[in-house]
């Protein structure tokens, strides 16, 4: 059964802005929503690779090590909580959208080496999905889901950030709120880390 907090987790982590979700705006803003669909199979290919590759690796090495799920797990949780603070130090400081056209397979390696993939298979899927199939299946599927209207909300941001419409919606208010979801999550993981130890 998939978690809400599992849901939550995921939501949160793929709303941060990063390498991924910056292409994603930059697309928006170049091309648009519609034709920046065509990067969405791209990202979920890149995030299954990479997040089934470090899962079959964490899985493996916890069989000989049953202590490496709960450090990475408290790895996972300073690292949620340095990318929130780094998010609000740096949430006025401006970013440059102005990149050439984003093509798919720029989009898929740069999710291949996203550092949130790591992440997602240390810490955010539980133990059970890298020795259980159906467990994995699930989660997996889940997780591909969430990435679409996601995606989708990076390049819509793009194209409003390209008109300037909503005079709000800006990269220092969704870095901001970012950080506050990121901290929020961080210490429930951080706390369930310490239980299992």
């Amino acid at each position: 059964m998939v978690s809400l907090f599992f849901i939550g987790l995921v939501v949160s982590l793929l709303l941060t802005p990063g390498p991924t979700n910056t292409l994603l705006a930059s697309s928006g803003i170049q091309v648009g929503i519609r034709k920046s669909f065509r990067l969405i199979p791209a990202e979920a290919f890149g995030y299954l690779i990479s997040i089934t590759v470090w899962g079959i690796i964490i899985g493996t090495v916890s069989r000989h090590y049953p202590v490496i799920p709960t450090v990475l797990k408290l790895f996972s949780a300073s690292y949620i909580l340095f990318l929130a603070i780094k998010l609000w130090k740096t949430a006025d400081v401006e970013e440059s959208y102005n990149q050439p056209t984003i093509r798919a397979r720029e989009l898929f390696c740069a999710t291949l080496l996203n550092p949130k993939a790591l992440l997602f298979a240390s810490a955010i899927f539980p133990a059970v999905v890298w020795s259980s199939v159906d467990a994995y299946i699930a989660h997996m599927l889940v997780f591909l889901i969430l990435i679409v209207p996601i995606a989708f909300f990076w390049t819509f941001i793009g194209s409003i950030l390209a008109t300037n419409r909503v005079r709000w919606l800006t990269k220092s208010n969704l870095q901001k709120t970012a950080s506050i979801v990121l901290v929020s999550f961080s210490i429930p993981l951080s706390y369930s880390a310490l239980l299992s130890l």
